[in-house]
């Protein structure tokens, strides 16, 4: 029970946006290396910005400032939102962190890429919640005490890892057949390790907000905070703790502002501190000031998605099972790659988005995962990710060959790919060096510059040049033609030009030496 008496209620609100895959193709795989659809991350990211993140935050902060410490809320900003937030509305990120200046807003750890990491390695798990600490403690200035996993997905054996890290408390869902006859409307405690204080979302008074507010045909439409904290008010007689636990993209862009859903937002504060006995109160100071009434009891993992409140969502069928044992198996390699472009590729990899697309839910859900789906079908989703699954394979074998064989392949293909850019750089100096060329020309001398447009073009033979000589030791008398060629073609294009200085016959022969 309430050390002091008190009663509590806990506003939450999740914040996340997945870097989204462009269409890869079975054809672009070992050629195109970049994966993500920038156009459609920056323009959903602006939007969302604008339509909830940045009038959401305006709205908290007010009445933050209002209610002088009487208003406190909770965040969680998953580590791939943070990096788009930086990259297409730095604002959003400012915002935030004026949330977090006024001491009355908490922000909960998770994992830095909004994983499934908790279902397959626990090791990737630890390892993803420390570099999400690293980024709180980076752009926002604060440092988590409490732990909200994604999707709120929760058993026993993921909350004792918790509280083994050292975190007080935990976020998941009341889920009915996980309560039974128990109130989620209490503080409760891991069964394994009691240290972890465990608090429970109640779901009805949580999608009242966000799944029924704009829904006409709702018997309660229209809500507004005077009824909704009249309905407070009578849960609190058997309630000691109410948590309300929302996607922030309910306020604005799930429930547009047309419904009136800011409206709501600005008077729901004010009706609740007046009309009931509940304070609000962050997972933190509930965790110091309330009791647990007992250990809560999940030997499988629960979550908040769908009706069935289990993990389903990601793991429902065989294409979300073999996607995402495909995408761990590579885990032990990836830690053995030392290289920053492949692990934010495999960061990023890992959201829960990529598998949730893959759903084939068609019943009571399916219009929900249709809705945040950009696929056509969920065949899609999976053929996308997996193409571009089997590229991430095929770089990091070429970090990480397993063979010699393989080994000698790698070091081959690096050794074409050097070779590649440096007849990419000689042949823009040499087109460089003959626009100047036909410039002077083409004042001087008119004539010999109707000459030169028979003549083959310096690219083309230094182009010719640079394939030959990474031919075999047959084609040398080839290469010295292409020499000769290429010099005559020189004396010819630069003879009594201003610019014959700049092309001295020795870096001609230099480079094809150091070709060869």
């Amino acid at each position: 029970m309430s050390a002091t008496g008190k009663k509590a209620i806990c506003f939450y609100f999740q914040v996340h946006q997945p870097f989204r895959l462009k269409r890869y193709r079975f054809f672009d795989l070992g050629h195109d290396h970049y994966y993500y659809d920038d156009f459609s991350n920056e323009s959903i990211l602006r939007k969302v910005a604008d339509k909830c993140y940045l009038p959401a935050n305006r709205i908290i902060l007010d009445l933050i400032q209002k209610n002088k410490g009487k208003f406190k809320v909770t965040f969680s900003l998953s580590g791939i939102v943070i990096n788009q937030f930086r990259l297409y509305a730095p604002e959003v990120l400012d915002s935030f962190r004026q949330l977090a200046d006024t001491g009355m807003v908490e922000f909960l750890a998770e994992t830095n890429s909004h994983s499934l990491s908790s279902l397959k390695s626990r090791d990737q798990f630890e390892q993803q919640v420390r570099a999400h600490n690293e980024m709180l403690k980076q752009f926002l200035g604060v440092e988590a005490s409490s732990f909200r996993n994604t999707e709120l997905i929760y058993s026993d054996q993921i909350g004792s890892w918790v509280a083994e890290m050292g975190y007080k408390s935990m976020l998941t869902e009341g889920a009915k057949h996980v309560l039974g006859w128990k109130s989620p409307n209490y503080l409760y405690c891991n069964a394994i390790n009691p240290r972890l204080k465990v608090l429970l979302r109640n779901f009805v008074l949580s999608d009242d907000i966000a799944f029924r507010f704009s829904n006409k045909q709702w018997s309660a439409w229209p809500l507004t905070a005077d009824k909704y904290a009249s309905w407070l008010n009578k849960l609190a007689p058997k309630s000691e703790l109410v948590n309300i636990f929302l996607d922030y993209e309910t306020f604005g862009e799930h429930n547009w502002k047309e419904t009136g859903i800011f409206d709501f937002l600005q008077h729901m504060p004010g009706a609740i501190l007046k009309k009931t006995p509940f304070r609000f109160m962050t997972p933190s100071e509930i965790a110091d000031s309330l009791q647990p009434v007992s250990a809560i009891s999940v030997p499988s993992p629960i979550s908040w998605a769908d009706e069935e409140r289990d993990i389903t969502a990601w793991l429902g069928n065989e294409l979300q099972v073999a996607a995402l044992d495909k995408l761990y198996e590579l885990s032990e390699k990836v830690k053995k790659c030392n290289d920053d472009l492949m692990n934010k590729d495999w960061e990023y990899l890992q959201a829960s988005d990529h598998f949730y697309y893959m759903a084939t839910k068609f019943f009571s859900d399916g219009a929900v995962h249709a809705y945040f789906n950009p696929y056509e079908t969920p065949y899609d989703a999976f053929m996308n990710f997996m193409n571009v699954l089997s590229d991430f394979e095929i770089r990091l074998k070429r970090f990480l060959p397993a063979t010699s064989e393989q080994e000698q392949i790698a070091k081959l293909e690096n050794t074409i790919l050097e070779k590649d850019k440096i007849i990419e750089k000689q042949s823009a100096e040499i087109e460089k060096l003959t626009g100047k060329s036909k410039k002077g020309t083409k004042r001087g001398r008119p004539a010999a510059s109707a000459k030169k447009a028979t003549a083959p073009s310096l690219k083309e033979l230094a182009t010719r040049l640079a394939a030959a000589s990474l031919k075999k030791p047959a084609t040398r008398k080839k290469v010295s033609t292409l020499k000769s060629t290429v010099k005559s073609t020189k004396k010819k294009t630069v003879k009594k030009s201003p610019v014959r200085k700049s092309v001295p016959k020795k870096k001609t022969s230099r480079t094809a030496r150091s070709k060869e």
